[in-house]
């Protein structure tokens, strides 16, 4: 008997039209000629925004295929709010457009490689993932390997003094750093757009914000990651539709990892370590909030008691399922989140020429509009149960 691979055929998974497209797009975009008219003028980083999207945009349709062939798709349950079987591997898309744009842009460094091979164990154990589910422990185990590999290569927060336990708590501080944003972004990755929509969103103000900093080789990451996500973001939100294909673990991870390696990787205010590091907190804000929130309620309301269950549990109690359940719709939440992330981005920008007494105001002003949210979450939570209660004493 035949195996799947000897019946693999090429032109059963790109569509006849794509194929045209693909060669006439390829042949413009790629063309040295167009490539060097861009560096010309100052806008590679423009040009590295169309290759990427280009990319993102003309891969999706074959993954999609890829995934539905092979039967590699998100089925729906109690947790999810999706209702028919939706195809993953969109983070490959991601993926081969990412990788695509930084290799014709030539953008390598020592920094580069260890957060690069870093995101690609971390997208190809995320692969394996959305294939065959893996337990939580195996999964944390080698995002730890990760950062690990990431640190090696000198890709460590540092704005600790220099000694022994400064280093200690800084590769502490990474980890958690690391960690946390890869996690919390998948977290998001529960509503269409929602996910992809933030790594946008978060991207272009690390790309303005380097730009500010004289730091052209994290605007041509950061845009990157961007095209990338944008070329995938209209197969992922569309209008009165459900997504056609989602990221999946891979795509998620990846551009969680990628988002909070190019934090570390920037230079973002000079001596004033409050200032440089308040900058991509407030535009991260949004994964920060969500991960300590989630965890520090879990906790408080007893459902975790160790590590282990907190790595693998599971629940509708992230900001996006909480803002559903004040009765905003799924789009009201996504466009709600997306809203709140670019305040507080453009919060970020105008720190760039402040003091750290501004840095610290910026900051105290991200937590209050936090703890704002919080209440009216609270509330909801209280009447929802209320509501829970009055049902169950009429049946």
């Amino acid at each position: 008997m035949k195996s799947s691979f000897a019946n693999f055929r090429i032109r059963d998974y790109i569509p006849r039209k794509h194929n045209i497209v693909i060669f006439f797009i390829f042949i413009f975009i790629i063309c040295s000629t167009i490539k060097h008219w861009f560096s010309q003028h100052n806008l590679e980083w423009l040009y590295v925004l169309l290759f990427s999207s280009i990319v993102s945009y003309l891969c999706v349709p074959v993954v999609k295929i890829i995934a539905q062939r092979r039967n590699i798709v998100d089925t729906p349950d109690n947790r999810k709010i999706h209702k028919t079987p939706t195809a993953l591997l969109g983070g490959v898309a991601v993926y081969i457009a990412f990788v695509s744009a930084i290799i014709i842009t030539n953008s390598y460094s020592l920094e580069l490689k260890g957060v690069a091979i870093g995101a690609t164990i971390i997208f190809i154990i995320g692969l394996i993932d959305d294939i065959v589910t893996l337990r939580a422990r195996l999964k944390i185990i080698i995002q730890i390997i990760a950062v690990s590999i990431m640190i090696y290569y000198g890709v460590v927060a540092d704005f600790l003094p220099n000694t022994w336990w400064g280093h200690f708590f800084e590769i502490a501080i990474t980890f958690l750093w690391m960690l946390g944003i890869t996690n919390s972004l998948n977290f998001f990755d529960g509503m269409d757009g929602l996910a992809t929509g933030l790594t946008i969103i978060c991207s272009v103000f690390l790309s303005i914000l380097a730009i500010k900093t004289m730091q052209p080789y994290l605007v041509v990451l950061s845009v990157a990651l961007a095209g990338s996500c944008f070329g995938f973001f209209p197969y992922n939100l569309r209008y009165k539709k459900p997504a056609a294909i989602f990221l999946g673990d891979a795509g998620s991870t990846f551009m969680g990892f990628m988002l909070a390696g190019m934090v570390l990787m920037g230079g973002w205010g000079g001596k004033d370590p409050i200032k440089a590091y308040a900058m991509p907190i407030l535009i991260m804000s949004i994964f920060i909030f969500d991960m300590v929130y989630t965890t520090t309620s879990r906790i408080a309301s007893h459902k975790i008691v160790n590590v282990r269950e907190w790595l693998e549990f599971t629940g509708k109690d992230h900001l996006h399922h909480r803002l559903t359940a004040l009765g905003l719709s799924a789009k009201q939440t996504v466009f709600f989140i997306y809203f709140l992330t670019a305040s507080l981005g453009m919060s970020a920008l105008v720190l760039k020429n402040g003091s750290v007494i501004d840095a610290l105001l910026l900051l105290f002003q991200a937590v209050t509009i936090y703890l704002i949210i919080v209440i009216l979450m609270l509330r909801g939570k209280k009447d929802e149960r209320r509501n829970r209660r009055k049902e169950d004493q009429i049946e």
